[in-house]
């Protein structure tokens, strides 16, 4: 299973993917003009910059989870290559400042955007006689602000409308609890965590026995409710650190923050006696399997939640209503 990007990052991979490849070839076009031009150092001085881009070109497809640094590598090279072309052109080049402003709020952050944004109108009002002096030249100055100005409110917005997408798309509509993306986001990270810092770390793979039957007698209705009454008997049992997801169907996960498999066994049963006597449908009392497994030092969350799914698929055969500890 590979894991999901978030849904940020995959909106801002959009525009960074054709970007960086037109600011690689821009910038390199630029070089070689300014070399036939007789402008050595300034080619010279582009072509880095066009190499940085297409730095940023190759991260940004090749790292897809990471795409903050690509997204700053390639703000670096249009900052620093419109005020290279400012230099050599003078206000011919101001047009492509514009574009640069409002561009790079839509390729990092505005917490990164606004002071690369900065320093290149501070760059830009540092060169005599280009933006202070003539009227046509304030002109360009107060268009400049106008640009920074709208790029960062929409930009501002726009992150908003991010992260409100980001929420809705890791939650389970039904019951209202982290769905199989989160899950997977949130188990990389554990992952990561753990082998930094070794915590001690369990994973619990829940699902209702015969949930089948629950829907095909009583209606899907039935299953739907069911559900959401699991889901909220597990948020209250669960404690400060302990996550839970609905991985899909009748099936939740959660990470337990635990110190030994003896401490993990205590709690699963402890969840499976608690919806054993609180869980019940038109049918009568609805019960649970449970498989769990400590973390052993998987270099993949998938091997992890493995172990925890074959635990589960042991504690269905020795009759349901039942925990299975891996060793």
């Amino acid at each position: 299973m590979k894991p999901y990007p978030s849904l940020p990052q995959a909106l801002r991979s959009v525009p960074l993917r054709t970007i960086a490849p037109v600011t690689t070839l821009a910038l390199l076009c630029f070089a070689l003009w300014l070399w036939f031009d007789g402008e050595r150092l300034a080619a010279a001085i582009s072509g880095v910059l066009a190499v940085l881009a297409l730095l940023a070109s190759v991260w940004i497809h090749q790292r897809q989870p990471r795409l903050e640094l690509g997204g700053v590598l390639l703000c670096v090279a249009t900052v620093s290559g419109c005020l290279l072309s400012a230099w050599q052109l003078g206000s011919d080049a101001l047009p492509w400042t514009y574009l640069v402003l409002m561009s790079n709020f839509f390729i990092v952050r505005n917490q990164i955007a606004t002071p690369l944004n900065l320093m290149l109108v501070a760059g830009l009002l540092l060169m005599p006689g280009l933006l202070l002096g003539q009227p046509a030249q304030l002109q360009s100055l107060i268009v400049m602000v106008l640009v920074f100005g709208f790029g960062y409110h929409f930009s501002h917005r726009l992150q908003g409308d991010r992260t409100r997408l980001e929420m809705l798309a890791s939650l389970d509509a039904l019951t209202g609890v982290p769905n199989r993306r989160a899950l997977e986001k949130s188990l990389q990270a554990h992952i990561d965590g753990m082998r930094a810092e070794r915590f001690r770390q369990g994973l619990v793979v829940i699902d209702i026995d015969n949930f089948k039957e629950v829907n095909d007698r009583y209606g899907h209705g039935a299953g739907d409710i069911a559900l959401s009454d699991l889901a909220a008997i597990l948020r209250f049992e669960l404690r400060e650190n302990d996550q839970v997801f609905r991985f899909g169907g009748e099936e939740f996960v959660i990470l337990v923050d635990t110190g030994s498999r003896e401490a993990l066994a205590r709690f699963s049963e402890r969840l499976r006696k608690m919806v054993y006597q609180s869980l019940r449908g038109p049918g009568g009392r609805i019960t649970i399997s449970a498989g769990a497994a400590m973390y052993a030092g998987e270099q993949r969350w998938q091997d992890w939640f493995a172990r925890a799914d074959a635990a589960l698929y042991a504690a269905k055969a020795q009759g349901r209503n039942n925990v299975v500890v891996a060793e």
